[in-house]
């Protein structure tokens, strides 16, 4: 099974399991919502009158939310390129807004009750069983809410578990209000208490109020891509990964339960393109590792470490103007630097564009590098043309004995093996492996097969090119 295949059914589970749960929130709402109006109605109590409303409007921000989750799991299309997770946060949103009118019209019924209308309240065992049912509903649902609205991310699914678990404290006060009427009618000495349903949906519209502070404030952040606090730094902390120089910059957003990170690396110049690559593959790694099922896209600039020398800012700039650059050497005389180079340019430039090149990058590298005396350039071709030549094998036997000869002269404990020669361009092409001990300095390895390689020319006619491995002793 491919990755796109496994991803798809990854998504259909989770959209399976997010309406499962949404549908049978809806189910739910519907049960309580008759209940409540019809024991409401009965008894007159506008606490359950209240919770009735409540209800109602549970179900339809249920309906809403299920409609949301439904549209949030289609994929990113030509016109929402991100994907359609803000679905969500209006669903959430439209829950708010829904809710602000339910308290509106509860505190006007409390207040018209507690002040200028006297209504009977009949409590009787009905009153408390449907408030008992509906904490024991609402206690069950939001439970399977929050579980698999923190599996998924899913912020309609967390809005309702946040709206139903406050369900289960506005009922508590409904029935305490009951309680407060049922015990006006026993005891004439607390008549008072009988206004306590009116207090009771009072209570019920201020725990209303506060659930709409939260989820309203959360939805408009999340529509205006406020970040979640502390999000940000756990995004660039997780993308200094080894390599990255520095974390220039992190933009968020988040679209439903996904999250979109837009994220700028600093590497070293001297970085190559590929290991390059490779430092944003682990940064975007670590990053989803930091925040599950992340949507990374990370940009890489090159930046000068403090301690890049000026062998490596030579050679970085060389590559900057398309030009390579080889056997660097700086000097200093007195006080004073000069560099010189060999610069290699295309094949197919005429001298004049070669020289005008040169030119440039000289300039570049004297800014680059202030105080330089002097900058001598050697132009050379590239050799991409001449990378491809016709051969034919070329006895050996010479070379052997101008190498055998090398060794008597320089009694140097070097093996050399694997020698080849042929003929190319009307040159004799001379390879061959030169093992040392482990333990040679590199420069010594290089003075070396330098030193191979003049005695070969000074002893065998028409040699070009010479390449020689050194390696170590086995």
């Amino acid at each position: 099974m491919s990755a796109e295949e496994t991803t798809e059914d990854s998504r259909a589970a989770t959209d399976c399991e997010k309406k499962r749960v949404a549908l049978s929130s809806v189910a739910a709402a519907v049960l309580l919502t008759v209940a409540k109006i019809a024991v409401g109605l009965w008894t007159n109590s506008l606490g359950i009158l209240s919770e009735a409303a409540h209800s109602a409007l549970d179900l339809v921000a249920a309906v809403v939310t299920y409609l949301a989750i439904r549209v949030s799991g289609r994929p990113a299309d030509r016109d929402h390129l991100y994907g359609h997770g803000k679905f969500e946060n209006l669903s959430a949103l439209f829950e708010t807004l829904l809710l602000v009118l339910t308290c509106f019209w509860i505190a006007w019924e409390a207040v018209e009750r507690l002040f200028f209308v006297s209504k009977h309240v009949d409590v009787n065992a009905w009153s408390f069983l449907v408030i008992a049912l509906s904490i024991s509903i609402d206690f069950t649902r939001s439970r399977a809410l929050k579980r698999v609205a923190d599996k998924y991310q899913s912020q309609a699914l967390e809005a309702d578990a946040l709206h139903f678990s406050t369900d289960i404290w506005s009922s508590c006060v409904v029935l305490l209000g009951l309680v407060g009427v049922l015990i006006s009618h026993r005891f004439e000495r607390l008549a008072f208490l009988v206004k306590a349903d009116a207090l009771a949906a009072l209570g019920v519209a201020l725990i209303v109020l506060k659930v709409c502070y939260q989820l309203g404030r959360k939805s408009v952040d999340d529509l205006l891509d406020a970040v979640p606090e502390g999000l940000r730094q756990t995004v660039a902390e997780a993308a200094k990964v080894k390599g990255v120089l520095d974390v220039r910059q992190v933009r968020l957003r988040r679209s439903g339960p996904e999250v979109f990170a837009d994220v700028t690396l600093a590497v070293g110049h001297g970085v190559a393109f590929e290991a390059a690559h490779d430092i944003a593959d682990r940064a975007e790694s670590a990053i989803q590792a930091a925040v599950p099922k992340a949507d990374v896209v990370i940009h890489v600039e090159p930046m000068a470490e403090r301690r890049e020398d000026v062998l490596a800012r030579t050679r970085i700039l060389a590559a900057k103007h398309g030009l390579g650059a080889h056997a660097v050497r700086i000097y200093d005389e007195e006080g004073r630097r000069s560099i010189e180079l060999h610069l290699e340019v295309g094949d197919d430039l005429k001298l004049d564009e070669a020289h005008k090149r040169a030119d440039d990058f000289e300039k570049a590298l004297r800014e680059a590098v202030p105080g330089l005396a002097g900058v001598v350039t050697h132009i050379e071709p590239a050799g991409e043309r001449a990378s491809l030549l016709k051969a034919e094998p070329a006895g050996e036997g010479e070379i052997q004995r101008a190498l055998l000869k090398f060794l008597k002269a320089e009694k140097i404990p070097a093996h050399l093996h694997e020698i080849q020669a042929r003929l190319a361009g009307g040159e004799l092409q001379v390879s061959l492996h030169c093992a040392l001990d482990g333990s040679t300095a590199i420069q010594d390895a290089h003075d070396i097969s330098e030193r191979i390689e003049k005695h070969l020319r000074a002893q065998v006619p028409f040699v070009g090119r010479v390449v020689i491995h050194v390696e170590p002793v086995e």
